[in-house]
């Protein structure tokens, strides 16, 4: 017997129709005219109007009284700030850390800024002697790594620059590259321009790839990170980075960003 697909549930449409309004003035860096938001939802001002004077009265928008814009209103702010606050990153991204590593057949896992640094706190994908070699609680070395470059390329400055510190001495001690947070910057600003890290360097090998996922209020929240063999790895790469950076921003877009 054929499955049958998912059920279409019988909704309101005037709600739907309406939701068009909402999304505008979400959108909006400032309050609209009736004009203008009518017409950037593309309906009628008068059919506009009747939603936003219901809209209104459940205190989802505001207009303003010199003016007569439009902006969301203050039960609109409560919705939002309700949904920040059932929001745990780490939890929004297991998901869809598990989809992307079933998409890719590669390593995907989650790093945080954590007191020492750059941190796995999940894992997911292909078992193999890059797990045995990277694990959960993990640290990252900023200097080397994919994983720990792209948290200094979007994390504030004094949040790291410590750890930099000390580790850039102990590079000069071992002898590894670079030593200097000269030698970094141009580095960093590839990576912000581009918008992840990459390094097949940090253990011999292995190919990495790291891209920012974003909170609400637009600051780096975690690292989203890919890495394989390098031979498997590179020649599908084009193809792994694209979906990781598609990930990373939907999990973005997910938390507020």
């Amino acid at each position: 017997m054929a499955r049958r697909g998912p059920r279409l549930q019988q909704g309101i449409q005037s709600i739907e129709v309406g939701n068009e309004l909402l999304v505008v003035l979400a959108a909006a860096s400032q309050p609209l005219t009736l004009k203008d938001l009518a017409a950037r939802a593309k309906m009628s001002a008068p059919k506009a109007h009747r939603y936003l004077v219901s809209y209104t009265r459940l205190g989802l928008v505001e207009q303003e009284a010199d003016s007569g814009r439009y902006g969301l209103g203050e039960f609109a702010l409560r919705l939002g700030l309700a949904a920040l606050g059932r929001l745990e990153p780490v939890t929004s991204a297991a998901g869809a850390m598990r989809d992307l590593a079933q998409e890719i057949d590669q390593t995907v896992a989650v790093a945080i800024w954590a007191n020492h640094g750059a941190t796995f706190v999940r894992w997911a994908g292909v078992d193999s002697p890059v797990s045995a070699t990277l694990r959960v609680g993990s640290v990252m070395p900023l200097s080397r790594s994919a994983t720990g470059l792209m948290f200094l390329a979007f994390l504030p400055e004094q949040r790291w620059s410590a750890l930099l510190k000390a580790e850039l001495a102990s590079n000069v001690r071992q002898r590894f590259n670079p030593q200097t947070q000269a030698e970094l910057e141009p580095v960093l600003e590839r990576i912000r321009r581009q918008g992840y890290s990459r390094t097949n360097e940090f253990i011999p090998g292995i190919t990495g790839i790291a891209a920012p996922v974003f909170g609400f209020d637009n600051t780096l929240t975690l690292g989203l990170v890919t890495l394989g063999y390098s031979v498997g790895f590179e020649a599908q790469e084009a193809k792994i980075r694209a979906a990781l950076l598609r990930c990373a921003g939907q999990l973005s877009k997910r938390l507020g960003a």
